[in-house]
């Protein structure tokens, strides 16, 4: 294996967020309100198989043991359980994680765990089937909670659920959610909203810390439990009482940056070195045949070391990111 992906902060990279299309089929309020719309003048060539097996094979050789398969919807790609499969016969990947919002989640899940999917994280912004509507733009709340009993039957013993905490939207149901993974093996992950280049006046009227949260979780008996090297910025909560478990990602948290240990190629090939940083770094020029890997891995070696300390989203600058279906959030 060739030396370990390391930043000059000293971070190392066991993680890749790997996005397969930028499309997506939901219109969520904190992302695509107006639904997905191709950036004018671009091509849509997303990556293809070869190409996605060249990328992750570059990684892995350097350290990387967990790829997460991302969009927009990555479940919208016709060749997607290939891709499944294409990541998880890579030598070397351990863990091979999807994030979806569910929409075909029933009907395909049983198919994309025998390709090799180990983990599944699925988006419910409520419990509430009217307020699920109105956050995503799709009345399909009962497809999805069907999709995630689909998958504790075809064998995952637990699925993360992603909710994008929303103050006035979702805020005040945490006991609701609370009571909904007492019995059942659901890490129900509370993001905080981030602020995107197209979602500022939003982001001002929604955006709730995530902070009061924890406190109430230690006051409630919540134990933090201990960081794994490729898991994802999550921090863990568990509880003797409860068979699921609280996750919480705080973008805005002091150190937050600090246990940084993945990167991000987006559909079209660009290696991205933070969520919310610069334009990318081109790799698909390098992933048109095997004989290029060593130039690929040089190239991403070269540009961890510009890779920053942290975002800068505490003085609003979210960089080039115009919203989190860009580049797999």
């Amino acid at each position: 294996m060739a030396q370990q992906f390391e930043d000059r902060f000293h971070r190392q990279f066991y993680y890749l967020r790997l996005s397969v299309t930028d499309v997506c089929n939901f219109r969520c309020q904190y992302c695509l309100p107006d639904g997905y719309r191709p950036e004018p003048g671009k091509p849509t060539g997303f990556l293809g198989l070869d190409e996605i097996r060249r990328v992750v094979e570059g990684f892995a050789m350097c350290g990387t043991n967990k790829v997460r398969i991302t969009g927009g919807e990555p479940s919208m790609r016709r060749d997607f359980t290939e891709i499944i499969e294409t990541v998880a016969s890579t030598p070397g990947i351990r863990d091979v994680a999807t994030t979806t919002n569910g929409y075909r989640l029933k009907k395909q899940v049983s198919a994309w765990r025998e390709a090799g999917l180990t983990k599944l994280n699925v988006s419910i912004d409520s419990l509430d089937p009217k307020m699920f509507h109105l956050i995503t733009g799709e009345n399909r709340f009962h497809d999805v909670m069907a999709g995630i009993d689909a998958a504790f039957a075809s064998g995952f013993e637990q699925v993360k659920v992603n909710t994008v905490l929303l103050k006035n939207r979702n805020s005040h149901d945490f006991r609701q959610f609370l009571a909904w993974i007492k019995d059942k093996p659901i890490q129900l992950r509370f993001i905080e909203l981030m602020q995107t280049g197209q979602m500022d006046r939003f982001f001002a009227q929604y955006h709730q810390s995530g902070v009061s949260l924890r406190n109430q979780l230690l006051a409630e008996g919540w134990q933090l439990a201990q960081r794994r090297l490729n898991d994802g910025p999550a921090e863990v909560y568990q509880h003797p009482d409860y068979l699921g478990e609280i996750g919480l990602i705080l973008p805005y948290d002091d150190g937050f940056c600090e246990s940084c240990n993945r990167l991000r190629v987006s559909a079209k090939g660009k290696l991205h070195l933070c969520l919310f940083g610069e334009a990318g770094v081109e790799l698909r020029d390098l992933l048109a045949n095997d004989a290029s890997q060593d130039a690929l891995i040089a190239r991403i070696r070269e540009s961890l070391q510009s890779k920053k300390k942290t975002h800068f989203l505490h003085q609003g600058n979210s960089g080039m990111t115009p919203h989190l279906a860009s580049i797999g959030g």
